[in-house]
Parts: C-alpha cells; structure tokens; sequence
C-alpha cells in the first residue's frame, strides 16, 4: 500500500501523463464542426429567440438519436426537470423521492414545484438510487390511503421518483421502473449528465414517463445554455410544449393563458449551437471512451483506488472521467485535489450529499451510508474531449 507521503505524488503523477501540457478545465466544449456557420445563419434569419427553424430541428435530431418519440427543449436541464415534474402531475406538498448523491438542481427542481425532496441512498454499483434499497425502505415507510401511499411519518403523499444517471453512469432504470409500478409513482429520469448512454441497449431518459438532459457548457455537447425533455408520451409532450410556451393559446394575436405556463423555450440560437454539436455527438462520445481507456491505463498501478468503469449490460458516455479512493485512502481526498490544483491540473469532488446542505437539512431522508461514502472517495478528472487527439 503507498504510504500517506507518496500518494499525492502518485496520483499527480498519473494524472500528469494523461493531461500533459493541455491544463483544460473539467469539461470544455469542443466547437469543430458547423457552428460558426449555423449560427451565422441563425443570426440573419431575424430568429434568434424561442420561435425558428432550429428549435425543431434540435428536437427532431436528439430525439432520433435516443430514440424517443417526443422532445421538447428549453432553456436548460433545471427548468426541464420543474417542467416535467409539473406535467406529470405532481402537486405542492407531494414529496419526490430523490437520491442524496445528485447535482443541487435535482432537489432544486423539486422546490421549484412547490414539493418536497425525500433523499434516499444510492447503490455502490450504480452510484444512482438502488431498487432494492428503496423498495425495502418504502415498505417499512409508507401507507397506502385510497389511491395513494403516503408517508407515515409526514402524512404527505409520495409522488414520484427522480433518480440521476451519476457522471453518465446508467441508473439500473428497470428495476426502478417496478418499485415505481408498485407504489403509483411518475418515474423521472434525470437524464443531464449522460447523453449517449445506454443500459440494455435502451438509452438513458427512456425508461420512465418522461427524461431531461442538460446541454450546459460543460456538457457532452452544449447549446450554451439548454435542455430537453423527452417522453414516449404524445399527449404529455403537447402539454410540456404547452406549460414551456406560458400556456398561451394559439390565436393570430390575442394574449389568452389557460394555466400557469412558463417561460422554458429553448432559445433558436442556442438551439442552432445544438444541431451543429450533435452533428459532431458520435465522434464525441468515441474520444470520451478513448480518454477512459488512457486513464485506466495511467492509473492501473496505483493501489489505493481505481479508475471507474460502466458495469455489465450498460454503455456509459463517460461524461466525467472519476478516480474511486480505497475506504482506507479516504481522507486523502482533498490533499490529492490540493496537489493537482496547485500543479494546473482541474479535479474535483463529487457534490455534497443533498440531504446536508443547509436549504435541504429539513426535509426528509433515509440514512445515506453509500451516498456519504462515495462523495468521499470520489476525484473527477479532467474530461474534456480536447485531451484526446
């Protein structure tokens, strides 16, 4: 086992040898292809705002490419989530089961509907919400009154279950989908994080009634800012498209609302950044794959960790690249980040479990072991497709 004394060293060293001069930050965006000349196009069309040719063109495109009948996009992957969470039907007061281990806009989104995050554990193999963890947890938890289950200790219904596809790491979504079956729950996918990810040959967003992906600047590909929804559900995805347009209905030019909408349509520049980068999505995701490989490499004789991989029956797009410290090695985590910042190099931790964050602290949560663990253990690495050539 490397002692204390050289294990900073070690790993700056492996990480030395995949990132050489190139001190990218975590995720940069790789702008090769028709960018420039879409958004020239997009600029003297006059159509730059929520109304153009490439919003369509954006929806139908990523649709092809995961497969799903319906995508709406919008403004970006938190207004997605509040949009599906609100389309499906759930209400202020319900509670939304949540994985401690997620990025703050999962929680967030819930708020954002007037509901209330329940945080549940995530599994050691899927770093997402483990079926059965949650179906047994569930079982001792809730009750069903009439039509509903509601939690026994609160007395408010619980609604829906929003797990997260961790770094583009494949939730085990159909194991998921049967808790949700069992308890009457809208099965969400937080989908942000894993564009080009698959698990049984079904990719990610897809296993439940409706998936968000985020297409942030540091996303597997990027509009700027932005996001969709997708759904197999036709009538689901009007109202999405409707409540994301300010439930304005159609007429040559009266202003008439029929419901509480918003303002979530993908703007047509951003959207035209988002044709021309899923143009280039395919050759992406082969130098994400290609930079795993060079890392498992770099850091295949360390001792203290290892180099996290997609489990069997799944593909992951390796949105983020991330080091997995021994229990052991565990509290060597921020000197290790320490020393590769100080050298350039742009690691970092996994977020905070929700269910400790100040905003969150009161609401409910099962115990979290796995979730606490992982956070920290876990060391980002450098992502960006630019490290491979």
């Amino acid at each position: 086992m490397t002692d204390s004394a050289g294990l900073e060293s070690d790993f700056l060293s492996a990480a030395r040898s995949v990132v050489g001069e190139n001190r990218l930050g975590l995720h940069e965006p790789t702008f090769g292809g028709n960018e420039s000349r879409y958004l020239v196009e997009c600029l003297n069309s006059g159509y730059v705002s929520s109304v153009g040719g490439f919003v369509s063109r954006f929806e139908d495109e990523l649709a092809r490419f995961v497969g799903a009948p319906q995508a709406v996009a919008v403004v970006n992957g938190t207004s997605g989530l509040h949009l599906a969470l609100v389309a499906s039907g759930v209400k202020p007061g319900d509670e939304v089961l949540v994985p401690a281990l997620s990025f703050v806009a999962t929680a967030s989104s819930v708020r954002l509907a007037g509901a209330v995050p329940h945080f549940v554990d995530v599994a050691e193999e899927t770093w997402s919400v483990s079926p059965s963890q949650l179906s047994n947890y569930l079982a001792s938890l809730l009750e069903r009154r009439g039509e509903k289950f509601v939690n026994s200790q609160t007395g408010r219904p619980v609604t829906a279950l929003v797990p997260m596809h961790t770094l583009g790491f494949p939730a085990d979504v159909s194991g998921l989908a049967t808790v949700a079956d069992d308890y009457g729950l809208v099965l969400i996918e937080d989908a942000a994080e894993s564009l080009g990810s698959y698990a049984e040959g079904v990719h990610t967003g897809l296993g439940g009634e409706l998936g968000i992906f985020s297409f942030n600047g540091n996303k597997t590909i990027t509009t700027g800012g932005g996001g969709a929804v997708v759904t197999r559900n036709p009538e689901l995805a009007r109202r999405l498209r409707h409540l994301s347009t300010t439930a304005k209905i159609p007429h040559r030019y009266e202003f008439d609302h029929d419901d509480v909408g918003f303002n979530y349509r993908m703007p047509n520049l951003n959207a035209a950044l988002g044709v021309a980068q899923l143009e280039q999505l395919p050759e992406l995701l082969i130098r994400q794959r290609a930079l795993h490989e060079i890392y498992s490499d770099a850091f295949a004789g360390l001792d203290f960790g290892h180099k996290a991989g997609e489990r069997p029956g799944t593909t992951s797009n390796y949105w983020l690249q991330a080091f997995v410290l021994r229990r052991e090695s565990a509290g060597r985590r921020d000197a290790i980040i320490e020393a590769c910042l100080a050298d350039g190099i742009a690691v970092r931790p996994l977020w905070k479990p929700l269910n400790g964050l100040a905003p969150y602290r009161r609401f409910p949560t099962a115990a979290t072991p796995i979730a606490d663990s992982l956070y920290a253990r876990v060391i980002c690495l450098p992502s960006s497709p630019g490290l491979v050539g």
